[in-house]
């Protein structure tokens, strides 16, 4: 009787813990994890697996490319009218790793966000059936490059702004997730932002390393995957100052040269590295 009782107190505790809005033990949990790291030629790839009932009171799976400041490693854009797998971008160009970019209509290929490249724009900021002025909420964020470096801005609420920006490389995405430090508050009446999905992220510390994260999502003893809140802590316990969600779900997708696919996309409804959904556009490290 006396180990049912404490079987009963154990069980309830947990779900105590779970129900409460409280991320010290989140953050701890970050702080602690044991990540495998590879160090690579000019970034590192770190890896990490959270087991069921852990980070969030979930389990989760999280990768991170870190690129140093110094190091030689650049970002490009690619982008295909035909819609592309991440891996085959990156094999296509040559690219030592890549992940998935901005948003994209699945039916018709085209970015559905503003995309630059090379001086060239291949994607605009899609205008909503009521709305053709104002961007979509999903377009508050702005990542260009300069000398393959990123800097993430948040553009004013006219759709067509980044055609006065001066930058040959913009990708639009959003929402902005980190600002000067700071989580950027989100809106709680969307299942974009309040569900947990699979995400991609790219964020920026203070000293100039990059990080590109994908949190893999949609398989719940391996991988639950993030609320747009939970990713916005995940990128500021990893250091960053500013960071920017891009296109998620089942386009979550991470490369390495040599090792393929890293991650374990959910496009096919498997727990493997066969899911790779094809996409309009991606974020190359060469």
């Amino acid at each position: 009787m006396r180990k049912f009782f404490v079987l009963i107190f154990t069980v309830l505790g947990g779900l105590t813990a779970c129900s409460q809005v409280d991320y010290s033990i989140d953050s701890m949990w970050m702080a602690t994890a044991e990540w495998k790291v590879d160090s690579l030629d000019g970034f590192t790839l770190k890896r990490c697996h959270f087991s069921e009932g852990t980070l969030f009171c979930s389990a989760q799976h999280l990768f991170v490319i870190e690129i140093p400041k110094n190091s030689p490693r650049r970002l490009s854009f690619v982008y295909d009218t035909a819609l592309t797998e991440v891996s085959a971008f990156a094999e296509n160009h040559h690219a030592l790793a890549a992940i998935n970019g901005s948003y994209f209509d699945m039916t018709l290929g085209n970015p559905v966000c503003y995309l630059r490249i090379n001086g060239k724009q291949v994607g605009e900021n899609t205008p909503s059936k009521t709305d053709s002025v104002n961007r979509k909420y999903y377009q508050y964020a702005t990542l260009a490059l300069r000398g393959g470096r990123p800097r993430l801005t948040v553009p004013d609420s006219n759709r067509l702004s980044e055609e006065l920006m001066k930058e040959k490389n913009i990708m639009t995405a959003g929402p902005m997730l980190l600002r000067d430090g700071k989580m950027v508050p989100q809106r709680d009446d969307r299942t974009f932002v309040t569900y947990r999905h699979n995400r991609t992220a790219l964020g920026i510390r203070e000293d100039g390393t990059t990080l590109l994260l994908v949190a893999d999502g949609r398989f719940k003893e391996e991988a639950e995957g993030l609320s747009l809140p939970e990713l916005e802590r995940v990128m500021l316990w990893l250091g960053c100052t500013d960071a920017i969600n891009l296109d998620g779900g089942g386009s979550s997708t991470m490369y390495v040269k040599d090792s393929g696919v890293v991650n374990y996309p959910s496009d096919n409804n498997i727990h493997d590295h066969e899911g790779e959904r094809p996409v309009s556009n991606a974020i190359i490290i060469l």
